[in-house]
């Protein structure tokens, strides 16, 4: 088959006219030269490879054709009008990627002028070859702008979402399934509701702030490139543990006879559904704090290596005690 031009506009083998057309309108606008200053030459790449596909699948001749003889069979693909069987003398040969931009919008949205008899001064080819030079020259275009910016689409700022998750979730990872619906604009560049759903998977170790980027997922406006759509991981509150960078910590309150006398035992079940059992002999005075080694969160940058749990000791003192008690500590205590 050579070239998939249903892979590269992202569109399956049944794709109606409109599919096309949506799947054109947004991938164009966001692989166009001008939209990707930083990697131009890849994004111009993109970009004609778009607009080949856009040529050959909306032209019903075109498309069948290749549907039943892939790229060999555009090659040898008659002109118009001709009843001949014998190709073209260099093979199919697209139309300048520039010219299907600005016919497809109605004008070019990016500033830029004609070369007259409908022909857009950017991206001319360099030169003949099967398919336009897309195997040749690495200078595939030549780049010509007028530099006054006019008319280019702005994008909006992120959209963003809390994305509210437990203490659980943070610690084993999971898989949230977000529904959203949009605004679209369909083939007529009339708007419409758009449901979709988004699969977000929580990596283990991932924090409060962390953000998962969807591009191009904001609503659609005319003559505006739509928003990115931005989650923003929160943590719900825990009846056990709270969280410090990659530790957890865990109040634990005990009696002042326990504190004096040791041997106290702290059984817990830890997020990843362990149970725990912690001994502590020491004195605990108030605000001890007792660090258990690698019992906290996942280091997302760090796999397999985790923080600490780190148990905090709160001293319950009595509020009254007896004379024999009060005698009896004197002489535990002073000897």
């Amino acid at each position: 088959m050579g070239v998939d031009y249903y892979n590269i506009l992202k569109v399956n083998r049944n794709a109606t006219e409109d599919d096309l057309k949506k799947s054109y309108r947004r991938l164009a606008m966001k692989w166009h030269p001008d939209k990707n200053p930083t990697s131009k030459k890849e994004a111009e790449a993109k970009f004609k490879q778009i607009s080949e596909a856009y040529e050959v699948l909306s032209d019903p001749q075109k498309r069948a054709v290749y549907d039943q003889y892939g790229e060999e069979g555009l090659k040898d693909m008659p002109p118009p009008g001709s009843s001949g069987n014998g190709g073209f003398p260099n093979g199919f040969n697209p139309r300048n990627a520039e010219d299907i931009f600005a016919e497809f919008f109605g004008s070019s949205p990016f500033g830029f002028g004609s070369a007259g008899a409908g022909r857009s001064m950017r991206f001319q080819s360099d030169g003949g070859g099967t398919f336009g030079g897309f195997g040749g020259s690495d200078n595939i275009f030549r780049s010509y702008s007028d530099g006054t910016g006019a008319n280019v689409p702005k994008k909006p700022p992120p959209v963003e979402s809390k994305l509210p998750c437990s203490l659980e979730e943070l610690y084993n990872g999971s898989t949230r399934k977000m529904k959203i619906s949009r605004t679209v604009l369909d083939a007529n560049s009339q708007l419409s509701q758009e449901s979709e759903i988004l699969t977000i998977d929580v990596k283990p170790g991932w924090k409060k702030g962390t953000k998962i980027t969807f591009p191009d997922k904001g609503n659609e406006q005319l003559n505006q490139l739509p928003a990115d759509l931005v989650f923003v991981i929160d943590e719900k509150p825990h009846d056990v543990f709270t969280r410090e960078g990659n530790d957890l910590i865990m109040n634990y309150r005990v009696s002042l006879a326990e504190a004096l006398g040791g041997t106290t035992v702290i059984s817990l079940t830890t997020l990843g559904g362990r149970s725990l059992t912690i001994p502590v002999t020491d004195i605990v005075s108030p605000g001890y704090e007792l660090v258990v080694a690698r019992e906290g969160m996942p280091i997302a940058k760090e796999p397999g290596n985790r923080g600490d749990l780190r148990i905090k000791f709160e001293v319950k003192f009595p509020t009254k005690l007896t004379p024999e008690q009060r005698a009896g500590l004197r002489r535990a205590l002073c000897g």
